[in-house]
């Protein structure tokens, strides 16, 4: 991944309709995306303890979307645990 989040081509490869933004797909890989950048900027900048806040608050926002996504569409779900890269 480059060096910044580029969200419409993110959001063109997540989406579920043409005109979709929102879904939770959509806005997991979103902050899947912030979350990665976010992680290697902390790499380097190791006392950013405000950024690292924002961090723990993007992951709980995902973690949540994610449980909402399990509950209501667990094949889409897996879908997405496999091509996002995530565990769980």
């Amino acid at each position: 991944m480059s060096t910044s989040v580029v969200k419409p081509e993110i959001i063109a490869e997540y989406k579920t309709h043409d005109k979709d933004t929102g879904s939770s797909e959509v806005q997991v890989a979103l902050l899947t995306a912030r979350i990665n950048h976010l992680t290697e900027h902390l790499r380097t900048h190791r006392k950013d303890f405000h950024s690292r806040r924002g961090l723990l608050q993007m992951a709980s926002r995902r973690r949540k979307l994610l449980d909402y996504l399990k509950r209501h569409n667990l094949p889409k779900y897996n879908e997405l645990l496999q091509k996002l890269n995530l565990r769980k």
